[in-house]
Order: C-alpha cells, then sequence, then structure tokens
C-alpha cells in the first residue's frame, strides 16, 4: 500500500474574471505527462463560477462526467435536450458517448423563475474512462441528500456489478464507484478496499490513517487501499472517493 498526498496549493490552477478552477490532473493549458491520471480517474476539478457565467456550450466525447456541486446552483443544458438545475445532495452524470454538446452555466434563474443572484457556485467536476467507445450519449439525475444524513459513505455514482442496487446512479464503467459522505466532527469512516483509490476533500478536514491530516482542497491517492480509517476533524468534512479495481493503460 502506498498514498501520496497532493496539497491544495500544489494543484494546477486556472482564474479568469468569471472562474477559479483547481486541476488535480493534467487539464487544459496546464499539461505534465507525469500526472494525466489516477486509475481510472482523469479529471478532479473544484471550479467556482460567478453569477450568470460559466462555461458556454462545448463538446465531450467518450467519458463518463460526474458533476457535484457543493454550494450553490449549476444548470446544466446538452445537445440531447437534457436540461436541469444541479444543487448540493443532487448527484449528476453524463454519458459523452459518440459525441455531446452541453453547457454549465451559474443562471439558475434563467430556468426557475426566482430572482437573480450573486452566489457563486461551487462544485467539483470528475472524469471518469467509459467501458466502451462510441456508445449513445447519456444523462441522469437523482436527488440523494437523504441519503447523505446518515453520516457514512453513499455510492453516488457507480458502474460495479456490487453496487448496482446500492448507487444512485449508474456510470459506463464496471470498475468505479464514487462515494461520497458528509462526516460529522469526529466521525469516522473507511476507505472502501481497491487496487486505487483517490480521496479528496472538498471542505472540512480529516485525518486518513497512515497519511496524516488533508485540510481543504488536498487529495490523497492510495494504491492497493485496503480500510484505511478517516476521521474527521472538529469542523467535520465532507469527502468523495472514487473506488477503482482498473487503472488506464
Amino acid at each position: 500500500m502506498t498514498t501520496t498526498v497532493q496539497r491544495a496549493e500544489d494543484r494546477f490552477s486556472t482564474r479568469t474574471d468569471w472562474l477559479d478552477s483547481r486541476h488535480s490532473f493534467a487539464f487544459g493549458r496546464h499539461y505534465d505527462v507525469s500526472n494525466t491520471h489516477f486509475g481510472l480517474l482523469l479529471v478532479n476539478n473544484d471550479d467556482v463560477v460567478t453569477p450568470g457565467a460559466g462555461f458556454e456550450t462545448h463538446p465531450h466525447r467518450d467519458m463518463e462526467i460526474v458533476t457535484w456541486v457543493l454550494r450553490g446552483q449549476l444548470v446544466h443544458e446538452d445537445s440531447e435536450g437534457h436540461n436541469g438545475v444541479i444543487y448540493p445532495g443532487l448527484a449528476q452524470r453524463m454519458s459523452a458517448g459518440r459525441g455531446i454538446l452541453h453547457s454549465e452555466k451559474n443562471d439558475a434563474w434563467r430556468l426557475t423563475g426566482a430572482p437573480e443572484h450573486d452566489e457563486p457556485v461551487r462544485f467539483v467536476q470528475m472524469w471518469v474512462a467509459p467501458d466502451e467507445s462510441g456508445i449513445n450519449p447519456g444523462y441522469q439525475q437523482l436527488e440523494i441528500a437523504d441519503e447523505l444524513l446518515s453520516g457514512g459513505l453513499v455510492a453516488v455514482a457507480s458502474g460495479r456489478t456490487e453496487h448496482r442496487d446500492q448507487a444512485a446512479i449508474r456510470i459506463n464503467q464496471k470498475d468505479a464507484t464514487l462515494h461520497a459522505a458528509r462526516l460529522a466532527p469526529g466521525a469516522g469512516t473507511a476507505v472502501p478496499t481497491a487496487p486505487f483509490a483517490h480521496v479528496y476533500v472538498p471542505s472540512g478536514s480529516v485525518v486518513l490513517e497512515d497519511a496524516g491530516e488533508l485540510r481543504e482542497g488536498d487529495a490523497a491517492r492510495i494504491t492497493d487501499a485496503s480500510g484505511q480509517r478517516i476521521t474527521a476533524g472538529p469542523e467535520g468534512a465532507e469527502i468523495l472517493i472514487w473506488e477503482m479495481h482498473a487503472a488506464l493503460r
């Protein structure tokens, strides 16, 4: 078992007048041949978008894209006719498949009729490689706020057979599961046993067994994970864990 900690301040950063984005892996103009992925995970972006702005219509292909909103509301619209407002506690997946166009913006009032607001939206967007290329594009979302109240790990998105009856949404990758947990102060959970596990702390702080403290924006990449204990700090924490049983070749 090996654990590599990536500190928030060491991640790639993209900043514009409307976007503050932190990238765990090579992304966009930030290219590092030694940091293109971990296991099946290619993207782990933590984005903050100002009101009225966002990512205009752009293409994706052959990727499973999971979006997890931490604060505010994010509007998704795509060329397959899907649209919706994503908010904390709502799991969302887009399968790009043979090709899809979509946009993501912080302008929920346009769809809901609510007054315009001045709140940024913050979300983590994660991309994993699919089992096969050229599939039909797809979209799925589901409210799981009640499940998160348990304080334990919740299977947010999975293609694994063992999580077929547990996962909120399905992804087209049989070797990967995204788990989330909202841990109360001092509460704990365990990293799933897997050849590859990626632990991300979007808020709060935790102590990861054999690795020490992880603060907001920190991540840990674990090979041969075997149930390492995660314990929330005094303010509690939200964590996202990718359990992966294969890696990109």
